[in-house]
């Protein structure tokens, strides 16, 4: 029996559904979800990031719990990044990956450190919204054999996206707390004041500064609110695809899935081989290492209007008209900070050299462009 189409199935709501249409969230099908994929509009909304802040309903995404005495190092065993680099109240960010050194999904790491009440080492996992049940069926099977609790910690609550460079002044005066020392990826309790406790923390995934924020359910509803009455512009899905997508961050299921490696994708860096302890997929990314890449994902950026989009092939320039594809877009579209079509894509790893001059087939037209650094706006 064939899938059921998204369209066709129950999607469920965050809390804050009703809020988002009553701001002129136009409602789509995201992930099993019914998001709004914008408010008053795209460009208005990834300017309002860039030069000011938004807020953003993320409460689609997974958040799970893992409590044991032996947590950190359970979990150790299932991502290639040295969890002992961070201690409590920081966090970091990797990959769940299968035994060929595929991508399951990419995660935050949370270390809310040991709990004396209950004699155990906390650890909070934000996880994409596609692969929640998954994750959670993978995880649980790991690591309850070796007594550690995973649940899910979100339940019916809030986690909100307030990003951009006014994002901490914003979020003090919102919330009445004091946020200084707080560097990036570190996380704290906070109280806001009229509402209640957050858990905070200096993440994001947009290019910007900024903070993700979990609440219960009625604290996240009347923090949007706060924050529309503030003048905090609302965002939505599409404004936060062309917000990654400026800063190289890569998006689960385009730019990378159990097809692809760590190593492929850019992301060797969360990779640390020098760890003694082995971890799942540890055995495929060292020969992988060892006998070098066939391809590497790199940034595009076209020379005219034109918007590249998934699936779209590459050529280098200039080698005739029956030259052969030498990747394709995993996944593309309008900078509206560069004024420029930019896209991600996976190229042989020969032609995958910045400044290389390519083509991307677009309706059947060849249109020029070159390799550029991923992180796009390190360029402006």
């Amino acid at each position: 029996m064939g899938t059921q189409p998204e369209a066709t199935k129950i999607l469920r709501r965050t809390p804050l559904f009703e809020a988002a249409c009553s701001a002129g969230g136009r409602m789509v099908a995201f992930a099993g979800w019914e998001m709004a994929v914008q408010f008053a509009g795209l460009l208005q909304e990834h300017k309002a990031v860039r030069e000011h802040c938004g807020i953003f309903d993320i409460s689609h995404m997974g958040v799970l719990r893992l409590s044991g005495a032996g947590a950190k190092d359970a979990l150790q065993g299932l991502v290639p990044t040295d969890l002992f680099r961070i201690g409590p109240g920081e966090a970091c960010y990797t990959v769940l990956l299968n035994e060929n050194g595929g991508i399951l999904d990419d995660l935050i790491v949370y270390d809310r450190g040991w709990d004396e009440a209950t004699q155990a080492h906390e650890l909070l996992l934000v996880i994409n919204a596609a692969c929640s049940a998954t994750d959670m069926a993978w995880i649980c099977n790991h690591l309850e054999p070796a007594g550690i609790e995973v649940a899910d910690h979100k339940k019916d609550g809030v986690l909100l996206a307030l990003q951009g460079p006014k994002a901490e002044s914003q979020l003090k005066k919102l919330s009445g707390a004091r946020l200084e020392g707080m560097p990036r990826f570190s996380h704290r309790q906070v109280e806001i004041q009229g509402i209640g406790k957050a858990f905070v923390a200096r993440t994001g995934y947009t290019g910007e500064d900024g903070f993700e924020l979990l609440l219960d359910e009625q604290a996240g509803l009347e923090f949007w609110n706060r924050c529309l009455q503030e003048g905090i512009t609302p965002c939505g899905l599409g404004a936060r695809d062309t917000l990654r997508l400026e800063a190289g961050m890569l998006l689960y299921g385009s730019d990378m899935d159990t097809s692809t490696t760590p190593l492929e994708a850019g992301l060797g860096w969360l990779v640390h081989l020098e760890m003694p302890k082995p971890f799942v997929g540890r055995q495929a990314l060292e020969q992988q290492s060892e006998r070098g890449l066939s391809r590497r994902l790199v940034g595009v950026k076209l020379a005219s209007k034109a918007i590249p989009r998934e699936g779209y092939p590459l050529f280098l320039a200039g080698n005739g008209s029956g030259k052969q594809p030498i990747g394709k877009v995993s996944s593309g579209g309008w900078s509206p900070t560069l004024n420029a079509g930019i896209a991600l894509a996976y190229v042989t790893a020969e032609t995958a050299r910045i400044g290389t001059a390519i083509e991307i087939e677009i309706r059947g037209k060849k249109i020029p462009g070159e390799i550029v650094r991923k992180q796009f706006l390190s360029d402006r």
